[in-house]
């Protein structure tokens, strides 16, 4: 493992050229940036860590009083898989209500009552994200050369982003494959995968722990309280027709410290289909997937949270035949 800093750009001025540049360097390089004046109110973050913090101090059968279930993923969870493999962490997720549509089932927040101001904290938190990370959308559609809305469509009548706050107990048999494996004995804080969706927002609470895997090797991502950590998805992976590649990413298990994070999950709606973007093929560069439609994808991605269900879906399924990748 290795400490190299990831790329960090000051946002404050995000449509001047100097900072495009330095964007797309770090989506073509890493995968991952932090960003510096970001707009996100110090008091949002800090309320937000008050908040988590009560939440995961108390007992685990309270917590597990508003569990998420396959239906609903809003709620407590305390089993998730990651490639297959259990993570050492307890999470909280938070996303819009959403009406029953063909007979689906009602998605439905739920909120602890056994904690003051929760509800509010989470909700600023997602509301602020949610404005940055439409802002960085822009600036990665001018750099992939396409007016902002063209994917600001993708997001309409009805995003699906969410938030997760996790919390990383203390671990009595942390370990730290070199390779991008799960561990064969004891356990990763969140094992090795890559964000399904657009982009993530990403704020490290206390502790260092994210690592970026990157020249075959894991780069641990440092904490800096000024700054947001932002990594890229798949769907910008598939929009740049690998261009800008999505990182694969883990989180260490400690066996002596506990951690906390909350990222936010820049989601598209369900119906959105996505494609290499015309303005990223051309007859050096043909196109490397054929289109997939996020509902799909991230159902199949889902499922495999709760239980083993073999290969986790990856946009490698939906490569064109002649650009198969492992």
């Amino acid at each position: 493992m290795t400490t190299n800093d990831i790329p960090v750009i000051d946002i404050e001025r995000l449509e001047e050229p100097a900072t495009l540049t330095a964007l797309d360097a770090a989506c073509r390089d890493w995968g991952f940036f932090q960003v510096e004046n970001h707009g996100i109110p110090t008091e949002v973050l800090a309320d937000l860590a008050d908040r988590m913090r009560a939440f995961f101090a108390m007992p685990r059968d309270l917590k597990r009083t508003i569990e998420r279930t396959e239906d609903n993923p809003w709620g407590y969870f305390d089993q998730e898989l990651t490639k297959n493999t259990r993570d050492w962490k307890e999470t909280f997720d938070y996303g819009p209500a959403e009406l029953p549509e063909d007979g689906e089932p009602l998605l439905v927040p739920q909120w602890p009552r056994f904690v003051d101001g929760f509800k509010a904290a989470v909700l600023a938190y997602y509301q602020a994200c949610e404005k940055l990370s439409f802002d960085l959308l822009g600036a990665l559609a001018r750099n992939l050369d396409v007016a902002p809305e063209v994917l600001r469509r993708s997001f309409e009548p009805r995003h699906t982003s969410f938030i997760r706050l996790n919390y990383y107990p203390i671990c009595p048999d942390p370990e730290q494959p070199a390779e991008a494996r799960p561990p064969e004995r004891g356990h990763l804080g969140v094992n090795h995968h890559t964000d399904a969706g657009a982009l993530t927002v990403l704020h490290q609470l206390d502790e260092p722990g994210l690592e970026v895997f990157r020249n075959g090797a894991w780069h641990l991502v440092a904490l800096r309280r000024e700054a947001m950590v932002i990594n890229i998805g798949d769907m910008v992976q598939v929009w740049s027709n690998d261009r800008y590649r999505a990182a694969l990413h883990r989180v260490r298990a400690n066996a002596s410290r506990t951690r906390m994070s909350a990222p936010f999950f820049l989601n598209p709606a369900y119906a959105a289909d996505y494609a290499p973007l015309p303005s990223q093929v051309d007859e050096q560069h043909p196109p490397r997937y054929r289109p997939i439609n996020w509902g799909e994808f991230r159902h199949l991605r889902a499922s495999g949270d709760y239980a083993d269900q073999g290969e986790e879906v990856q946009i490698s399924h939906y490569a064109m035949e002649t650009r198969q990748r492992a």
